[in-house]
């Protein structure tokens, strides 16, 4: 994705599966490794440099199917991170914790619970993520880092809702200004004097053709610095414009998503995914 850097990890020894994590460029971030007992297949851990501190932020998917061994390097990360200023986010397959209550049933779910409670992490997400169940979850070190939680339709031909929030850590962000030549205000008068200065002959006698036309660049972007004065270069958007028809079958869509949301009926499930693949053709 353009403007963002991405951090991955792949399945290994299967297609599909991984884990992508993107951060504005923008954003300071890099890529951590935890302690050894806390590597996970599919885990992603990276810092972000906000202003004098670092947020560390975790990317994680737990199969439903993991070992003992993989789900005890996850409760190793999550202990490990926790001690730090960390949101760690992801599929974790507990399907059987109510967050409001925190209450579970199952072995493995009420070791995870105990995890978070001992952790002294906040979950955030108490709205069902698949089906009726809290699967996506995010976890921070202190509850305000997370705000404004929202549970949106899927993506793409995915089956489990997104969740959109807002992470509220501030920090400076290293913008790159870029700057133009205001070529129309330029002091000719003074650029061709100071050309006529140059003694060309001297400058140029028994270079070759390559050496003749790399001195003559330099001195025309030297003069260019002298008498052109520099201009602060505004953001291009670079959003692709959607067709009206589009625009009205991904608002149509979305209408259909807050229907079913309403309802839970199946019916009405059947008319968003019929709006979802029309409005994704037309994009």
């Amino acid at each position: 994705m353009t403007g963002y850097v991405m951090f991955r990890k792949d399945r290994l020894g299967r297609r599909g599966g991984g884990i992508i994590l993107y951060i504005k460029e923008s954003i300071q971030a890099y890529e951590i490794k935890l302690e050894k007992e806390a590597e996970c297949e599919e885990t992603v851990w990276c810092n972000i440099v906000t202003g004098n501190s670092t947020l560390t932020v975790g990317l994680v998917y737990r199969s439903p199917n993991i070992s003992m061994e993989e789900n005890e390097k996850i409760h190793n990360a999550i202990i490990e991170v926790s001690k730090r200023d960390c949101i760690i986010m992801g599929d974790f397959n507990h399907g059987h914790i109510q967050w409001t209550s925190l209450q579970s049933t199952g072995r493995e779910d009420q070791e995870f619970l105990n995890l978070v409670q001992d952790s002294f992490l906040s979950q955030h997400v108490i709205e069902a993520t698949r089906g009726e169940n809290v699967l996506d979850i995010v976890l921070s070190s202190q509850k305000e880092f997370v705000d404004n939680v929202k549970i949106c339709e899927p993506l793409g031909c995915s089956d489990h809702n997104q969740i959109h929030f807002i992470i509220k850590v501030k920090g400076e962000r290293n913008r790159k200004i870029r700057y133009r030549n205001k070529f129309h205000k330029g002091r000719y008068k003074d650029m061709r004097e100071y050309l006529a200065k140059i003694d060309w002959n001297n400058t140029l006698k028994n270079k070759t053709a390559t050496e003749c036309w790399n001195i003559l660049k330099s001195e025309i972007d030297c003069v260019v610095d002298k008498f052109v004065p520099l201009k602060k270069q505004g953001k291009r958007s670079k959003k692709k414009h959607l067709s009206k028809e589009a625009i009205r079958k991904i608002k149509y869509k979305q209408m259909m998503w807050k229907t079913y949301r309403h309802t839970g009926s199946e019916e009405d499930y059947s008319i968003y995914k019929e709006a979802l693949n029309q409005a994704t053709a037309e994009i």
